[in-house]
C-alpha cells in the first residue's frame, strides 16, 4: 500500500513493472507536493536464523526485480537506507544484508577468517531468502564480496554494480603492503572511518546531518562495544588475495558490470577502479568530486546513476535475464518476480506493504554530478554521456 498525506490506500493497479515504477514515482511526486519533504518507503529490518543456527540481518523494501546491496567494511546495510528508498521507485526489491561481524550478524567461527567465508555466508543468506537472480550490488568491501559470489556462481547475477570496490591492480598492491606492514591495513580502516565521519554536512545541510547521526550510531555503538568484531573481516582482507582472477572471471562469464567510482577516492584509487573496469568490460561511472563514502553523504546520486544506467546496460541485462526465464519484460510484476525467487521465497513474506513514512528531509537535486566511460572492445574507450545528474 502507498498512503498519501492524507492516509488514503494508493496500491497501483496491478500491471507491468514499467507501469508500477511509474505508479510509484507519481505517488511520491504527489506526496512531496503535499508536504515539501522527500518521502521515504519504510525498509523492514528482519533477523534471519540459517539452516546452521547462523543470525544474519537483512533490510527490505518494494518490489521487483531484486537489487541486493552489501555495504562497506565497519558499515552496515541500514547506514543506506536514504539510498535504497530511492531505489525502490525504480522499480526494485532492495535488500540490504549485513556481512559477519556488522549490524546484526554474527561474527563467523573463529577458524574462519578467510574471505570465502563471507562470500558463502552471503550466498547461503540468498538461498534462504529464495533469491536465485539479482543485481549485485557492493560498496567497498562489499564490492569483493558481490564480485566473488558472481565469479563462482554466475547464475545468480542479473549484472554487477560495484561501488568504489577494493578491487583492482592498485588495491591488491596496496593489500600486498599491508602484509608486510600490517599497520597499514588499520591505517586504512582509520581513514574510512574520518571518511564516514566527513559525510556529515554540519554546515551545509544540518537536517541531513542529523539524519546520518541517527543512522550511523547505532553502528558506532556496536563497533565501540565489540571492537574486535572488526578483526576477523580486517584478516579476512589481508588474506583475500589477488583480485585480478576473480574480475577475469567475471568477465569471462559474461557478466554485464558497472564499476561506480568517487573521483577523490583516496582510500580505494580511481585507477583500481578503471582497472576493476578493464578487466570485466564494464562501464566506469566516475562521481566527481566525490570521496569513498560518497553514497552516504549524498542519498540522491546512486539513485541518478541507476536510473542512467537503466536507460543502457541495466535495463539490456535486465531485458536478457527475463527472455531466460521466458518471461516478458512487459509481463505482469507478479510474473516477473516470479523469475527472480523462488516460489515461496521468504523475502516475499518478508517485505512490508510499500508505506511512504514522513520525512524531514526536503526535495533535492543529486548534489554530484557524474560522467560514465563506456566498455569497448578495443582501444579508444572515451567519455559517454549515459547520464550526467
Amino acid at each position: 500500500m502507498i498512503d498519501g498525506p492524507d492516509g488514503s490506500d494508493s496500491r497501483p493497479a496491478p500491471g507491468s513493472l514499467s507501469e508500477y515504477r511509474s505508479a510509484v514515482a507519481d505517488r511520491e511526486a504527489t506526496v512531496a507536493a503535499a508536504t515539501g519533504h522527500a518521502p521515504a518507503p519504510r525498509l523492514a529490518r528482519h533477523v534471519l536464523t540459517l539452516d546452521d543456527g547462523h543470525e544474519v540481518t537483512v533490510a527490505v523494501a518494494g518490489r521487483g526485480v531484486p537489487f541486493v546491496v552489501v555495504h562497506g567494511f565497519m558499515a552496515e546495510g541500514f547506514m543506506y537506507a536514504q539510498t535504497l528508498s530511492r531505489l525502490v521507485a525504480l522499480g526494485y526489491k532492495v535488500v540490504a544484508i549485513d556481512t559477519a561481524g556488522h549490524g546484526g550478524t554474527e561474527v563467523l567461527p573463529d577458524a574462519e577468517t578467510d574471505f570465502d567465508s563471507y562470500v558463502e555466508l552471503f550466498s547461503r543468506t540468498l538461498d534462504h531468502l529464495g533469491i536465485h537472480h539479482a543485481v549485485l550490488t557492493g560498496h567497498s568491501m562489499g564490492g569483493r564480496v558481490v564480485a566473488e559470489l558472481a565469479a563462482d556462481e554466475p547464475e545468480r547475477a542479473v549484472a554487477l554494480l560495484l561501488i568504489d570496490p577494493i578491487l583492482g591492480r592498485q588495491w591488491d598492491r596496496m593489500v600486498a603492503a599491508a602484509r608486510v606492514f600490517p599497520p597499514l591495513l588499520g591505517w586504512l580502516g582509520f581513514l574510512i572511518a574520518v571518511d564516514t565521519a566527513s559525510t556529515f554536512p554540519v554546515l551545509r545541510d544540518r537536517s541531513q546531518a542529523r539524519k546520518l547521526v541517527r543512522l550511523l550510531a547505532p553502528t558506532v555503538l556496536r563497533h565501540v562495544r565489540r571492537p574486535w568484531h572488526l578483526l576477523a573481516p580486517a584478516i579476512a582482507i589481508l588474506r583475500s588475495g589477488s583480485s585480478r582472477p576473480v574480475l577475469d572471471r567475471v568477465r569471462r562469464h559474461g557478466i554485464p558490470t558497472v564499476v561506480v567510482h568517487g573521483e577523490r577516492d583516496f582510500i580505494v584509487p580511481l585507477a583500481t577502479a578503471r582497472d576493476a573496469a578493464e578487466r570485466t568490460g564494464g562501464d566506469l561511472v566516475i562521481v566527481h568530486g566525490a570521496t569513498h563514502s560518497w553514497c552516504l553523504k549524498d542519498p540522491e546520486t546512486l539513485p541518478a546513476v541507476v536510473q542512467a544506467l537503466w536507460e543502457a546496460r541495466l535495463h539490456r541485462a535486465y531485458d536478457d535475464a527475463l527472455r531466460e526465464h521466458g518471461v516478458d519484460p512487459d509481463a505482469p510484476i507478479d510474473d516477473i518476480e516470479a523469475a527472480f525467487y523462488d516460489e515461496s521465497a521468504r523475502v516475499l513474506a518478508l517485505t512490508p506493504e510499500l508505506t511512504f513514512e514522513r520525512s524531514d528531509e526536503e526535495v533535492r537535486s543529486p548534489r554530484y554530478h557524474f560522467s560514465v566511460v563506456e566498455a569497448e572492445p578495443g582501444p579508444g574507450e572515451g567519455q559517454a554521456g549515459l547520464g550526467v545528474a
